[in-house]
């Protein structure tokens, strides 16, 4: 997709060097990046990668995110991730083990991998196995 995208810009501007093209060009990539998974996100809970490894983003509830979460979810994750990934350092430390991101958009990670079982956030699953074992 990010190919994709870079191909279209360098084909309508014909420069990707000079000095204000290469911002442009990076943020454009940041812009692709961000609908990418906007829609994803709004659209099944999900990016392709997520149900690759049967995760679901989703309101503490269950609920669908709302453009406002998945915005707020984007815009932290950037900001956590370009702060040397302070954003995702913070799921060390968190007693949820959330990321930042997710924290301050009230959004959660849920596990799909048990179908027969009710879809539960990833730290409690890790929780309900140890108890069981």
């Amino acid at each position: 997709m990010l190919f994709i995208a870079a191909y279209l810009f360098l084909a309508f501007t014909h420069d990707g060097k000079s000095t204000l093209m290469r911002p442009l060009f990076q943020l454009w990539l940041l812009a692709v990046l961000g609908a990418y998974f906007l829609y994803c996100w709004l659209k099944g809970g999900r990016t392709l990668a997520m149900k690759t490894w049967h995760l679901r983003i989703a309101q503490p509830d269950g609920a669908p995110i709302t453009l406002r979460q998945a915005l707020a979810r984007w815009v932290v994750a950037i900001w956590g991730l370009s702060l040397l990934g302070t954003g995702y350092l913070w799921a060390l430390f968190d007693r949820d083990r959330q990321f930042l991101h997710d924290r301050l958009a009230g959004t959660r990670v849920f596990t799909t991998r048990n179908l027969d079982l009710p879809e539960q956030p990833v730290d409690q699953e890790k929780t309900n196995s140890t108890e069981a074992g």
